[in-house]
């Protein structure tokens, strides 16, 4: 039997989706699982594209080279493609002919899965209803601060340094609240200075916990400081808040409907590849 050119691609894709490893790297146990998740792989795939719903089906030129560009792209140079191909049994022709198999492949299955029922609004409905708890929307706050960092090895950051650096922004913020973003803007020492010390809305628990405790005890447009954090002294002005809420079933349609899509074409899709091996076996039987 003349060996499959595109069974050391499919090889090393299960090592990988497996073990994290290229085929070489297995030990004899690994090895075995790889070789016969890759066998059913391989043989998945051939039923697929012997299926009479493959007929006509291809896979253009651009998907193609758009596969291996992407695996291209991951190295630093041509040259250390190449020899990880060698390493694994490849070489620029049999890898273009696998990723050609496995985009045919691919396609066929999106053929399919595009004949799998469409989401009824019923449908929506129940699994809205059912799983109300994924739409419960925790209360989230648009956080700003100005930052001056501590660091003992500079002079202008040492912990007096910076103590006094931010007791004086905060004189001036005392007189004009409202030049927050202007004074973020000039003095901040963290990147969101660019865009006036927005960190962006947030939820309880994702900043450092004396961050968080003062922008959740605060009202909308308060600002307080200096609160510390590992990162050094702050002043930490809170914006527009957002209370938990439950989103509507009107807002929460259209991800259902794609959730519930996916769902049902995953699973058109299995259906016709259990059926492709009752036909197998059933060939096979067949005097």
């Amino acid at each position: 039997m003349t060996p499959d050119p595109s069974f050391p691609y499919i090889l090393l894709r299960a090592s990988q989706e497996l073990f994290q490893k290229a085929p070489g790297e297995l030990d004899e146990v690994e090895r075995g699982k790889a070789l016969e998740q890759a066998q059913r792989a391989g043989d998945l795939e051939e039923r697929i594209l012997r299926a009479p719903e493959a007929a006509g089906v291809i896979a253009p030129e651009e998907q193609i080279e758009r596969a291996v560009a992407e695996i291209v792209a991951r190295y630093p140079e041509e040259a250390a493609f190449t020899e990880d191909l060698a390493r694994n049994g490849l070489n620029p022709a049999s890898l273009r002919l696998a990723l050609q198999r496995q985009c045919r492949a691919d396609n066929v299955l999106e053929k399919i899965g595009s004949g799998a029922p469409k989401p009824s609004e019923v449908d929506v409905s129940i699994f809205y209803h059912a799983h109300l708890e994924r739409f419960r929307m925790p209360e989230t706050r648009e956080a700003f601060h100005i930052l001056i960092s501590i660091n003992e090895d500079f002079a202008e950051n040492t912990r007096s340094a910076a103590q006094e650096r931010i007791e004086t922004i905060g004189v001036q913020l005392a007189k004009k609240p409202k030049r927050f973003s202007e004074l973020a803007q000039r003095h901040s020492e963290c990147p969101t200075a660019l865009q006036g010390g927005r960190i962006g809305p947030v939820q309880r628990g994702q900043l450092y916990p004396s961050l968080d405790e003062a922008l959740f005890a605060m009202e909308e447009d308060e600002t307080r400081g200096p609160v510390e954090s590992p990162m050094g002294l702050h002043y930490i002005r809170c914006g527009k808040i957002q209370p938990s809420r439950t989103l509507s079933l009107k807002d929460a349609t259209p991800g259902i409907r794609r959730h519930l899509a996916e769902r049902y074409r995953e699973s058109h899709c299995k259906h016709w590849m259990s059926g492709l091996a009752a036909r197998d076996e059933s060939h096979h039987l067949t005097p």
